[in-house]
Parts: C-alpha cells; structure tokens; sequence
C-alpha cells in the first residue's frame, strides 16, 4: 500500500503532515476510515471535514486551515482525486495473450503485447495496435482499426472497417457502427439505404455500456480526441463530436448534426437532425434542440418538477396559451386604440 509521502511525490502535491502514514484506500469524507484518503472539491462542503475519520484529505490550500490531519495540497482538488484513483485501480489486468478459445483470423495483424479473451472474434483484415485489449466475447469487424491501448471490453461490437484511435475505452455491449437509421418512403413501404460510409473515433475517446454509434450514410460518423459519451447514448449517422465535448447518459443526437468542441449535452437530451452546435455550449437535462445553436453558453427547456396539484394547473394552462395570447393582442389593440383616441382629443 502507498504511503501519504509516495502519494505526494506521485500527485506532484505538497505534503502536509505524516508523510510514513500507509493509505489502504480512497473513501468519502462520510466514510473514510484513518486507512483512508479523501478529498474535498468544494469549498460549501468544508463543514464535513469536521465529521470525518479521514487519514488524509486533498485540500485546496486555501483551505488547509479547516483541516488538522494530514493533508495533501492541490489547486485542482477534484482533479488529482481522478489522478489518485488511477493509482488505486483495481481492474483486472490484461494478460498480453491470446485466447485459446478466441476467434482470429489469419488476415488480422497484431500488435505486440496484445490481449483476446475467451470468446472474442476479430475477424479477417484487422488491425490492432500494441497493447490493444480486447475483451471476453467481444466481436470486432472485418477491416477494422483499433489504436494502441485501447480497450474493447466484453461483449461490445465494432462492426466492419471503424476506425478508434489511441487510448480508448469501449465499455460492454455498446456498438460501433451499426447501420444508420436509413429509410426512404414509397409506395410498397421503406426502402433501406445502404449505409456506406464509417465510424471514426479519435484517440483517448471513452463510450459508456449499451450505447451506439451509427455508420454514415455518405459520410462517416466522427467522435474527435477527448470526447466522453455515457451509457445509453444514440449517435446517429454522419453525426460529428467535437474534442473534449461530453455526452450523458440517454441523450440521442440524430443524423448529421454537427457538435463542437468542449460542449457538454446532459442526460436525455433530444437533438434533431443536421443541426450545428457551436464551441462550449451547454444544453441542460431533457434539453429539446429543434434548431441549431451558434454562440456558446448554457441553454434548458423542458418542464421542471412540480407538485402533482401545480403541475395539473399548469398544463391546464398550457392547452390556453393559444387563446389567451389572442386575447391579450385584441386588449392591446383596444388599449392603442384609446391612446390614439385620447392623444387626438
């Protein structure tokens, strides 16, 4: 187990107290046991400090004078608690091998060191960069691409020629790839359209459990460097993510729509189709966007909780609107009417 001083020359921090002091684990302030390692990101949650058993906390050093027990200094307190998980992993590690019971084709090109778990199928023409991980029953297509360090964990599906960069994690049963939701109405019914074009994913790019993202059309699908998406996330085809930007859980973006860079779209989000969204935008919880966003910023819809009996009377009300706005333009008539009258007397 690390100490506080091992911590401390790890993190980069500076060291306030014990550096001898052994740290089994990180915990909750709620939680932490003299064992543990905590953290505060906030300063409205200084008052917990008061309470905890912590061994250790990252502070910010401003506020190390709320603290008397060992502490570890940091600007970015949230932060370096993401950095010190890294060094608590408790993930299981890769094995650099092979699979007896993998499935790999004589086409597929290996890098060095790589790791297919039981069930696993790569099929032929694939690339896998040094290091790549692919976990137990996940399937990878044919002519595919994937990225030195990069992790398919189990049962997640890449269908044939996607591209992943570098560094990037694809949790279970989400698939990439997949075709596109493309129909064309006649006649006899829906006529597929052929989804011709790809999935490309930058480096360090991270998808949660049970999502999917769509192959274009025409033009490939594009998640760009740094990009997060959640669990139960729908990227529809020709959609493009910009660097950095975030995507929770069950928001659906639909196809061809463009999303820049360090945007952040909350969970069940609905975006329309070919639809541009700037730089640093902000869409809140059930957002509806019906039309593009062209300057950055924070932007909400959707309907706040209320209590039931609030609620009723508000969407009473709602079903209104209509009536009443052509109520209150026939009462500024009038009212401009009397002005006029009154002004010409």
């Amino acid at each position: 187990m690390p100490t506080l001083g091992g911590l401390a020359t790890a993190l980069e921090l500076e060291l306030q107290g014990d550096p001898e002091r052994v740290i089994q684990r990180l915990a909750s302030l709620e939680s932490a046991t003299p064992e543990d390692l905590s953290f505060v990101s906030e300063k409205k949650h200084l008052s917990k400090l008061s309470g905890s058993r912590a061994g250790a906390v990252i502070l910010h050093p401003d506020w190390a004078a709320s603290w008397s027990g060992c502490a570890l200094l940091s600007d970015t307190p949230y932060v370096t608690f993401a950095r010190a998980t890294r060094i608590f992993d408790n993930h299981p590690q890769a094995s650099g091998q092979i699979h007896q019971r993998a499935s790999v084709a004589d086409s597929a090109r290996i890098g060095a060191d790589v790791s297919i778990d039981a069930g696993a199928c790569v099929e032929a023409d694939v690339v896998l960069g040094d290091r790549v991980w692919i976990g137990a029953g996940a399937y990878v297509g044919h002519g595919t691409h994937i990225g030195a360090d990069t992790v398919i964990k189990p049962n997640a599906v890449i269908c044939h020629e996607v591209r992943i960069g570098a560094r990037c994690t694809i949790h279970p049963n989400t698939t990439i790839g997949a075709d596109g939701f493309g129909f064309a109405p006649s006649a006899e019914g829906w006529v597929k359209i052929e989804q011709l074009a790809s999935v490309i994913i930058g480096d360090d790019v991270e998808i949660g459990s049970n999502s999917a993202v769509d192959r274009g059309a025409l033009e490939d699908t594009i998640v760009e460097d740094g990009a997060i998406i959640d669990n139960m996330v729908q990227i529809g085809h020709g959609v493009r993510v910009g660097s950095r930007t975030a995507i929770a859980s069950q928001a659906g973006i639909s196809g061809s729509t463009q999303i820049g860079a360090r945007c952040v779209i909350a969970g069940q989000v609905g975006m329309a189709g070919h639809l541009t969204i700037a730089d640093d935008v902000h869409i809140g919880g059930q957002g509806r966007v019906a039309s593009s966003v062209t300057e950055p910023g924070h932007y909400s819809s959707g309907t706040p909780i209320q209590p039931l009996r609030a609620w009723l009377r508000s969407a009473s009300r709602f079903t209104q609107l209509d009536q009443m706005a052509r109520r209150l333009s026939e009462l500024e008539k009038a009212v401009g009417l009397e002005q006029k009258e009154d002004d010409s007397a």
